[in-house]
């Protein structure tokens, strides 16, 4: 039996060990236990995906520790270009110099190793990697994980972190809402002629949208991007097939020259997208994180900000809880956490699914509709602010660890 610890942190990914980097700097202890290898995670070529970090996001890293080493890894975000098809009436979202930047765009492989180098340095945090659970137990008084090499963990409170397919999850009964956008995204990463200025390009067109994310340059000079193309699903398999050339052509067409001749820099990967949300996020000494809770469209890059904003409102409501004397399981805190993260998780999750659905209507007058109303997104200061702050994540009620120190 191993010693019992706070947390019983069930997938350590990015969120789930942020979590856990979050939790050990309040004071709490946690087991965290993931199937994969880290350095399986970490190898090159592994994951070619980068995510957008928002300034929250980048907060809670920096209230953690992580600021030192992850700082010369991001692109600062400086800019984010909203257009229908390269069309006249884009919008231009770009914050005042006393406001700082939008984000920064990280690959996840930095992430990870960033993460997985500090809780390597933690005490509080017992890493259990190549491990996989056959057995969850949820009483009264703690929780436990009985592992397949034998060895039984037990804590406080346990964290569902798996992912989409959560199985704990799917073995308390949690329901999903759930439906599949028979699309897939398309990633890879590119080098081109034309600096990109560190700015995000969101191009909608119809079948889809076209995300060019800033990335720093290459040692040799080079000029950076990550390419999240939203393909159909049935035409996916004809796209992820075509030659580099051909598929270049293609891109090329989409850019329609805005960052010059592309090369790419990195092989093509795919993933399907869908929509799932869970109402209720705690069961008995149960808590869901990250996409065990919600997963979205990766239109607007907010996926994993969502899930740190979980990190950062459990982290808060546990260490309140234990200011007033109480067990950190105990069900007022975990319903106090689902209540916060509730409306703005499914706020955020249904403002991205309505922009999926709205910009994927085909047709001119649709698209003259939607040019309309982003000119007057343009001209109109306090709503072009308001979409700035939800981009950056300080909009609402923000968990202190994603404020500025």
């Amino acid at each position: 039996m191993a010693e019992r610890h706070d947390l019983l942190i069930l997938g350590g990914g990015l969120v789930g060990m942020t979590l856990a980097l979050a939790a050990a700097r309040a004071g709490l202890s946690s087991h965290v236990v993931d199937k994969a290898n880290p350095a399986d995670l970490t190898a090159e070529g592994h994951d070619g995906r980068a995510s957008a970090i928002s300034t929250a996001s980048w907060n809670l890293f920096a209230n953690i520790g992580l600021a030192d080493a992850l700082a010369p890894l991001g692109c600062p975000i400086a800019s984010i270009a909203v257009t229908d098809g390269m069309k006249p009436g884009q919008i231009d979202f770009t914050p005042t110099p006393e406001e700082g930047a939008l984000g920064y765009m990280f690959a996840n492989r930095a992430l990870r190793q960033a993460l997985f180098d500090a809780a390597e340095r933690e005490p509080l945090i017992a890493w259990h990697s190549s491990a996989n659970v056959v057995e969850r137990t949820r009483g009264e008084h703690g929780v436990t994980a009985r592992l397949e090499s034998g060895d039984v963990l037990e804590a406080s409170l346990m964290i569902a972190a798996e992912g989409r397919r959560s199985p704990t999850r799917d073995e308390a009964g949690l329901n999903l809402a759930r439906w599949d956008y028979r699309h897939r995204a398309i990633i890879t990463g590119l080098t081109h002629e034309k600096p990109h200025n560190n700015v995000a390009w969101e191009i909608f067109y119809p079948a889809g949208p076209f995300a060019l994310l800033p990335l720093l340059g290459g040692s040799d000079g080079s000029h950076r991007s990550a390419l999240v193309w939203t393909v159909a699903e049935k035409d996916a398999e004809g796209v992820l097939a075509l030659s580099d050339r051909a598929f270049l052509a293609e891109v090329e067409k989409r850019m329609q020259g805005v960052f010059g001749t592309v090369s790419l820099a990195g092989r093509r990967e795919s993933y399907p997208l869908s929509f799932q949300h869970t109402a209720k996020i705690v069961d008995q000494r149960l808590a869901l994180v990250g996409d065990a809770a919600h997963g979205m469209h990766p239109i607007a890059g907010q996926g994993l900000n969502l899930g740190l904003r979980d990190v950062g409102a459990l982290v808060e409501v546990l260490t309140d809880g234990l200011r007033l004397g109480l067990d950190i399981g105990d069900m007022q805190l975990l319903k106090r956490y689902e209540k916060w993260r509730g409306l703005d998780s499914l706020s955020v999750m249904f403002a991205t699914d309505a922009l999926t659905r709205l910009f994927g209507i085909p047709g001119r007058v649709p698209s003259a509709i939607r040019r309309l109303g982003m000119g007057a997104v343009q001209r109109i200061s306090p709503l072009k602010k308001f979409f700035m702050d939800e981009a950056r994540g300080v909009s609402g009620k923000v968990p202190a660890l994603l404020k500025s120190a």
